[in-house]
């Protein structure tokens, strides 16, 4: 007989059913007990009148992996409305030793770091397991968004031979008795193969040795990366974007809204067109002082606080970021050289995304690298490319973490993410 899942149950009721899973729970009562099994799609109940079938399920502890062969019958009170009755039951391995804390709750009472000790099992309760759920529905959204704008996927290095992204903030190995590094971003690499494709996205994990102790920040992260060829300017970028966030949005309703539901999450609406407003005017709306570089992350919740109290918007594009604090290789406004054709997406107060439009003349890397005062020899492999002829180009990339941990309103973004790796975690 051949397996099937807990939420297939109902169409098969009044007959035999074979399901296979994880001890969630066991209820003793005196008549009747009810053994709860726990798969990949939801919980099934199981009733015990059987004497014999009751000891066999007293001595399985919970989290035991086991199988129950019953017939399926209709209870209004159970989940789905069935359940299972007459059951042969079958252990599939030796009975569990039980995790530190119990799965079954409707929470985990564990305070984070005792989750992030215990993963592994940790991982398998629902509300855990709900996150991973929509962050791997959010990158099929992100990936069938622009593969209808034919976009090409590609698999770029992540070890690299010089730390050039963003100076000392990586993470250095020995590769063969060369000194190599960790990629900080794809960013060099999907510049040149839109020499290749013109339009190309890539979904992997990139590495910061910054040494934040945050709620925001993790050492090592998934990034969701695109870069366009034969753009105006940032907003041609900023219009592509906000319609892979729709679709992202798109794939979260669809392939999980139980796993919404279970946290109490709704998706927020992407407006037919995103407000923006120039990083001058945020300083203002923020009420920072008007030679702030950059934006604090205080600035960016008062900032995501009017753009819904204005806008009705959860999301709100900050343009024209001063120059002197972004890469190199970014395209400076033409009207305002000082300022960048750059951008970040604020999502529920909070940097999501950053992006913008890049240099694409040879000439314009060597003046930009030399008004840094960099030598040209780090860049070279990357720089020479631009002599080949290379379009008006440029990109974003979101951190999925961050979209998953605002989505669903997590206060710490280790909450949504399997296993971090930050400032003190390296296992498990």
């Amino acid at each position: 007989m051949q397996r099937i899942l807990s939420d297939q149950l109902v169409p098969q009721t009044g007959r035999t059913v074979r399901i296979a899973g994880w001890v969630h729970r066991r209820r003793l009562l005196k008549s009747v007990a009810f053994l709860i099994v726990r798969d990949a799609a939801g919980l099934a109940q199981v009733v015990v009148t059987d004497p014999a079938v009751r000891a066999a399920v007293e001595a399985l502890p919970e989290e035991t992996v086991v199988e129950v062969q019953a017939t399926v019958v209709a209870n209004a009170a159970a989940p789905a409305g069935v359940e299972l009755a007459d059951p042969v039951v079958r252990p599939l391995g030796p009975p569990a030793v039980p995790p530190p804390f119990d799965l079954y709750r409707p929470a985990l009472t564990a305070g984070l770091p005792t989750q992030l000790d215990n993963a592994p099992v940790a991982l398998r309760h629902p509300s855990r397991s709900a996150a991973l759920r929509i962050s791997a529905a959010a990158v099929a959204g992100f990936r069938a968004a622009l593969d209808t704008r034919r976009f090409v996927e590609i698999h770029t290095p992540k070890v690299v031979a010089s730390s050039t992204e963003s100076g000392a903030d990586v993470f250095a190995l020995d590769w063969f008795g060369r000194p190599a590094y960790l990629a900080q971003s794809p960013q060099f690499y999907k510049q040149l193969m839109v020499g290749v494709f013109e339009r190309v996205y890539e979904v992997g994990p990139v590495f910061r040795a910054e040494p934040h102790d945050t709620v925001r920040h993790l050492a090592q992260y998934t990034s969701l990366d695109a870069e366009l060829g034969f753009v105006t300017d940032h907003r041609d970028v900023m219009a592509v974007l906000r319609d892979t966030l729709a679709g992202m949005l798109d794939a979260v309703g669809g392939r999980a809204g139980a796993a919404l539901t279970a946290l109490g999450a709704h998706l927020p609406a992407v407006p037919a067109r995103i407000p923006a407003v120039h990083f001058a005017d945020a300083l203002r709306i923020a009420g920072a002082p008007a030679d702030e570089p950059d934006l604090a992350p205080a600035h960016e919740r008062a900032l995501g606080e009017w753009a819904r109290r204005e806008h009705g918007s959860d999301f709100l594009f900050v343009t024209g970021y001063p120059m002197a604090k972004r890469p190199f290789y970014t395209h400076p406004d033409p009207a305002r050289p000082g300022y960048s054709n750059g951008f970040d997406l604020i999502f529920r107060g909070l940097e999501l995304v950053t992006g913008g439009q890049r240099l694409h003349r040879h000439a314009d890397y060597l003046a930009a690298l030399a008004a840094r005062g960099e030598p040209v020899e780090p860049y070279a492999g990357y720089v020479e490319a631009f002599r080949h002829g290379m379009p008006p180009h440029g990109g974003f990339a979101i951190g999925l973490e961050r979209f998953v941990v605002r989505l669903v309103g997590a206060a710490n973004v280790r909450e949504v993410t399997a296993f971090p790796r930050d400032l003190h975690r390296l296992t498990p």
